[in-house]
């Protein structure tokens, strides 16, 4: 071993055949950078870790507080003025938002450590000490993608990762009109009393979340399926028929996809009025109809009415897709399908549509989980209306889905803890689905057929 060598061993008290690795890992868990500035003498990276702890020390007091509070959710105060009583909602916030800021500590703290064994393990390969200039050079270098998301991760930990966990919160406590609304009254835990309202323990409850439930799958499916289909028919239709006005017509079926939905789902449901409607009038002006029909009025007709209006809404945006993945597929496939005396149908059966689903079934997938969570379809159509026999308890019409009926639970009854089960429901349904799905497509398998 060289001079140099030996001397840089004295100076790191370190054996080079790794076996002060837990020397290392410990002195690094006691304190954050402390196996950096005493073993391995990288002070500058030692210090900034340090200073992370330092200032987490100082804000202790209020980080334990903040926990506190969100463990108690505050305590009744009605000898005080309202405004100065505790307010369970921002505790349960501020608690949420240090769990998150604990979480990003313990990542710190971790990489701090980590980083202490590798430099210790490179240090046993190389026999050599790695100086400031060279550490550094190593941050710029190999945790440059990590300093680079950092600003991302955090974007994403704080806007929306902490509002989920908010929202998922609220499904196990009170916080509900009348009696558990701040900061006029508290807010307290209460476990899975309202799971339990939802899946079985209140009829009334447990009936209409059954009956919106199934709806909102029925709802998704349909619309979903309705306007591929719709769309891709469309596609085939203008791209098979050689006409001088295609482009007219290809114009005139985008018009629906680029009305802002809820402008053209409002002119819908003033069309379809059953008393004042332009439809109804027109028809009865022609001897069509004797009597109004009920568009939006009866529940079975509403629903269906529903589906139509948004088929008539969403497959443009399926043709517009089908249109540029058919453009994609060779010539010379219908070339040789033609040759071997290939009908237009088989054409379309063995050729278009394989090819288009395969490059479109994540789109199918996300549109899915979309029309689940497509708010504006029904509630600028319909409201959820027509009412069904628990809607006044619930609040829950016949054509509402669940996006919708948690609208109405916050807005209308207030019930922001059911709100918070369902959302919380919808999400752990269509969050695996979702990913599941999209696992198992053949494009997401790299192009595997």
């Amino acid at each position: 071993m060289s001079t140099s060598a030996k001397s840089e061993d004295k100076k790191l008290k370190l054996a080079l055949d790794g076996s002060d690795k837990t020397k290392v890992m410990l002195t690094g868990i006691v304190f954050m950078g402390l196996s950096h500035i005493i073993h391995l003498k990288q002070y500058a990276k030692g210090i900034m870790f340090a200073l992370v702890e330092i200032i987490a020390l100082l804000f202790s007091p209020k980080i334990i507080g903040k926990i506190i509070d969100l463990i108690t959710l505050g305590s009744p105060q009605p000898d005080i003025p309202v405004k100065d009583r505790d307010n369970s909602i921002f505790m349960l916030i501020d608690g949420v938002m240090v769990l998150a800021i604990i979480a990003i500590l313990l990542v710190i703290y971790y990489i701090s450590v980590k980083s202490a064994l590798n430099e210790y393990r490179e240090y046993c390969i190389s026999q050599k000490v790695k100086g400031s200039k060279e550490a550094f050079s190593t941050l710029l270098g190999k945790s440059f993608p990590v300093l680079g998301l950092a600003p991302t991760v955090g974007l994403v930990v704080f806007f929306v990762i902490v509002p989920l966990l908010f929202s998922a919160s609220v499904a196990f406590t009170n916080y509900s009109s009348p009696g558990n609304i701040p900061p006029n009254n508290t807010v307290d835990w209460v476990g899975l009393d309202n799971f339990f309202s939802l899946f079985g323990g209140d009829a009334t409850w447990t009936g209409a979340f059954g009956r919106v439930a199934i709806w909102t799958l029925i709802w998704g499916a349909t619309a979903t399926i309705t306007c591929y289909f719709g769309g891709l028919i469309m596609a085939v239709v203008l791209h098979e028929n050689e006409f001088k006005l295609k482009p007219v017509f290809r114009t005139i079926f985008i018009l629906p996809y680029a009305i802002p939905s809820v402008v053209s789902m409002l002119v819908w449901q003033n069309l379809l009025n059953g008393t004042f409607g332009p439809i109804n009038r027109t028809l009865q002006a022609f001897g069509i109809i004797e009597s109004s029909i009920p568009w939006l009025s009866d529940g079975t007709l509403a629903k269906f009415m529903c589906i139509l209006i948004n088929l008539w809404a969403g497959f443009p945006y399926f043709m517009l897709m089908t249109m540029g993945t058919m453009t994609a597929i060779s010539a010379d496939v219908y070339e040789a399908a033609k040759i071997d005396g290939a009908s237009k149908w088989q054409n379309f059966k063995s050729i278009t549509l394989p090819l288009v689903m395969y490059q479109t079934m994540p789109l199918i997938i996300m549109s899915f989980t979309h029309n689940i969570n497509n708010f504006g379809a029904i509630f600028f159509l319909t409201g959820g209306n027509p009412v069904a026999a628990d809607t006044t308890t619930t609040s829950a019409g016949s054509t509402d889905i669940l996006v919708t009926w948690i609208y109405n639970l916050t807005i209308n009854l207030l019930k922001y803890n059911y709100a918070a089960v369902i959302a919380v429901l919808i999400f752990v349904v269509l969050a695996p689905f979702a990913i599941w799905n999209f696992s198992q497509t053949k494009s997401y398998k790299e192009g595997e057929v």
